[in-house]
């Protein structure tokens, strides 16, 4: 079986969820924009900074919030997978975190209609295509199609050496992701035994039940390269990006509309469609000067490394690569962009990045619990004035 497709060559057609009108994603894309949270699993959150705060690692703070989300109507949550050693990237993002496949697996029975995407390293440490068919069919059929990977590959060399290896080489991580996603695609397809071997996994008569109820779970992936818009454009139904540009909104207006359109088009040449998904970081209030005063407290007790560690860990990640080359103190509040102002501004940037081409918004914040609350009271109502929600049956 061929897996390295030429540019011009176009996959063969696996089914999405997106195919079946009653699967749980289906649902969710009848919405003008995806609105996911993006889980603080991990201490500190998305911000290094000490202002006071409840965000919390925990999983009863997490599943807290999930039910919060899901109350609001919220279509998904992520979590984020991360392996770094003892004392992580500094005092308050010290890397206790808890695994994101584990514990959005564990939230799949506390919900009832929200999307649950587990991110997973697919080439570390001991994955077998075979183990994550079996788990990800189980899962799709406890969640009743609500679960999905976020399949990414390790940009921090640290991360490939605790399982005892050196770093791949950045293309060749999306040439084996793609030999991943090809052989699971398989396993939950097949009707009957499958053997397969290539470059990394080799199986004989492996056979995965039971099929999940949707053609296959959910699949995501998170890039900014070439390689991994390529990816995206083969196997996934979101693509979370990051602002080319920055995280400052003038940055990402001015170089988001090109980059979703690439990776719309890319999908297009493979004859299928695909949702973008960006990360705000959201701080507001009722006026634009108490939401400043908020984003400058956050920054006065700010520490000096980045919420991506850079400075301390070894990255060659793409996505991120103009973050932090320019003058801009309010990048250390996190996220891919940041949207600071009174609810009123906060929907009319989010109208801003859905006309550049952004389909969903996978939220942050700083003090999640409270932050989450004020979201739902203040700030999607309007977002349901202005179209960019619904009320779903």
């Amino acid at each position: 079986m061929t897996l390295q497709y030429a540019p011009s060559e176009v996959r063969p057609h696996f089914p999405s969820p997106a195919d079946f009108p009653k699967s749980p994603l289906a649902r969710a894309l009848r919405q003008p924009v995806l609105l996911g949270l993006f889980l603080p699993v991990q201490a500190g959150g998305w911000t290094d900074s000490t202002l006071p705060r409840s965000t919390d690692w925990s999983f009863d703070y997490n599943r807290a919030l999930v039910l919060e989300a899901e109350r609001q109507g919220f279509d998904l949550v992520f979590a984020l997978s991360q392996w770094l050693p003892k004392g992580g990237y500094s005092e308050v993002l010290n890397g206790q975190a808890l695994d994101s496949f584990m514990a959005t697996a564990a939230l799949s029975s506390v919900t009832e209609r929200i999307i649950l995407i587990s991110t997973i390293h697919v080439l570390y440490g001991p994955w077998h295509p075979l183990h994550l068919a079996k788990y990800g069919a189980t899962l799709d059929h406890i969640s009743k199609g609500r679960w999905g990977i976020n399949v990414v590959t390790g940009h921090r060399a640290v991360e490939h050496e605790m399982f005892g290896w050196e770093r791949i080489e950045h293309d060749r991580r999306y040439d084996l992701a793609a030999e991943f996603l090809e052989t699971v695609e398989h396993l939950w397809t097949e009707t009957e035994n499958y053997s397969y071997s290539g470059a990394r996994w080799q199986m004989k008569d492996a056979f995965v039940t039971p099929k999940p109820l949707y053609g296959r779970p959910i699949l995501v992936n998170a890039s900014g390269s070439a390689p991994g818009i390529e990816l995206a454009a083969r196997y996934s139904d979101i693509m979370f990006i990051a602002s080319p540009g920055g995280a400052d909104i003038a940055s990402a207006l001015e170089t988001l509309p090109a980059h979703t359109a690439r990776v719309k088009a890319a999908a297009r040449a493979q004859g299928r469609e695909i949702r973008t998904l960006l990360n705000p970081l959201i701080i507001s209030r009722d006026t634009e000067a108490e939401a400043y005063a908020y984003a400058d407290a956050i920054l006065a007790q700010h520490s000096q490394n980045g919420p991506m560690g850079r400075g301390k860990f070894d990255s060659d990640a793409q996505a991120w690569s103009q973050h932090g080359k320019k003058p801009d103190p309010y990048a250390k509040v996190g996220g891919n962009v940041y949207l600071i102002g009174t609810p009123e501004q906060i929907v009319e940037r989010l109208l801003q990045l859905r006309a550049a081409g952004v389909d969903g918004f996978q939220l942050s914040f700083y003090d999640f619990a409270p932050d989450l609350a004020y979201f739902g009271e203040r700030i999607l109502p309007l977002m349901k004035a202005a179209g960019l929600r619904h009320d779903l049956p």
